[in-house]
């Protein structure tokens, strides 16, 4: 069934429970978008309040799922206006000591998962001449640390992709937009430690207790982002005077900006 005109069509990739696709989700569904949902596993993204959220089986590591998912998404919707390639996964560990299989998926993940999403997609939106591209990316992209050489180098490349891609679709619509929102720290299920014994640096605990004092700039790293601003595609942020629960990062930072 086709969504209604005046109800945009959203595809969010990542929305597993607990991270930031998740609060997406809810937060694109609560101003009137029909949002499809999008994770390696259905269990994942079956427990959203919104009737209009559409969980949708994608791997962003294979070319088949992700062409798959928005054929059907094309054909039930009958377009699709805002796309969110959120998919990610973290990679801690001294560089030294990262597998390089791990970093592999990183990189397939965080790097070509954006790619892979942005070819699904375009096709569509050159079509319509319209639709929004949205990379959720980080400020590790911009400033590396040490025991996140590899996270920060697939933010890197997921940005350079994003902005290079920002001035190429200029030449197929003005009304087709591609944005990138560089976040900071925030708590969710995919931050493990993954430091052993064997490593040959140990990895210090990561101070979660510092994430999310407000759910979008925390108030200790707001400072980063003053610097990050003219670097970003196209990126708001904005203060928010209270703090919410853990659950309601902030979404709205990406949807007031549509």
């Amino acid at each position: 069934m086709a969504a209604p005109p005046s109800s945009p069509v959203v595809l969010i990739t990542g929305s597993s429970h607990g991270g930031i696709g998740y609060s997406l989700c809810e937060t694109f569904a609560a101003r009137g978008c029909t949002v499809y949902a999008s994770a390696r596993r259905l269990e994942t993204i079956s427990s959203f309040s919104h009737s209009s959220i559409r969980p949708l089986i994608m791997d962003v590591t294979s070319d088949a799922s992700v062409h798959k998912a928005v054929e059907q998404i094309i054909e039930e919707a009958g377009r699709v206006d805002i796309v969110v390639a959120n998919a990610g996964v973290p990679c801690h560990g001294p560089v030294l000591d990262v597998p390089i299989d791990q970093a592999k998926q990183a990189l397939d993940t965080n790097v070509l998962g954006v790619l892979r999403l942005a070819q699904a997609v375009f096709p569509y939106m050159a079509s319509r001449k319209r639709g929004t591209f949205i990379t959720i990316g980080s400020v590790m992209g911009y400033n590396s640390s040490p025991w996140a050489g590899i996270y920060a180098a697939t933010k890197a490349a997921a940005h350079a992709i994003t902005e290079t891609l920002q001035m190429e679709a200029r030449a197929l619509s003005p009304d087709i937009r591609v944005m990138l929102v560089v976040t900071g720290g925030v708590k969710q299920v995919l931050a493990p430690n993954h430091s052993t014994p064997t490593n040959l640096f140990r990895l210090p605990p990561i101070p979660t207790e510092r994430y999310h004092p407000h759910p979008i700039i925390p108030n200790r790293t707001q400072h980063a982002y003053r610097r990050l601003r003219k670097r970003c595609c196209k990126c708001r942020i904005k203060k928010r005077r209270s703090a919410k629960s853990s659950g309601d990062w902030g979404a709205y930072a990406v949807v007031q900006d549509i």
